[in-house]
């Protein structure tokens, strides 16, 4: 497993560039912009560790960000995500999002901060119980 990114909800993209790229100094690492979803994802590092990444997620649409709303999930990169998945389960946790494609599921922690596990490399392909089963919860 390997640590990813943290997402942060941001209300206003260039004041927040202002504070995490300006004032913390960290350097802006990619900027994607999404149209038809109506977002847009800058993503930052501190200077020499990209490895370790802050994920501002800019709604175009005003939204208030009550009860920590803001904070978005942890994300880690797993080598398998069905085994991932399937452990997790073993121990009692409600996978959120299943991977359906092969690629992303949600899960969360007994205090409820939302967990995004990604599948490294290309998608694994989709396969049962995965690929059929629903979204429980939020995530």
């Amino acid at each position: 497993m390997k640590y990813l990114h943290t997402m942060v909800r941001v209300t206003d993209i260039e004041q927040s560039l202002r504070f995490y790229r300006d004032g913390l100094g960290l350097c802006e690492i990619s900027r994607r912009e999404f149209a038809k979803g109506r977002f847009t994802l800058v993503f930052l590092a501190a200077p020499g560790d990209e490895d370790a990444q802050v994920e501002l997620t800019h709604n175009w649409d005003p939204e208030p960000y009550p009860s920590g709303r803001n904070f978005g999930h942890l994300a880690y990169a797993v080598d398998d995500i069905y085994a991932a998945c399937r452990r997790l389960m073993q121990h009692g946790v409600t996978i959120n999002r299943p991977p359906r494609d092969g690629h992303m599921a949600f899960v969360r922690s007994p205090d409820d901060v939302s967990v995004e596990l990604l599948q490294k490399g290309t998608a694994l392909a989709p396969a049962e119980p995965w690929s059929t089963m629903p979204n429980t919860g939020v995530w």
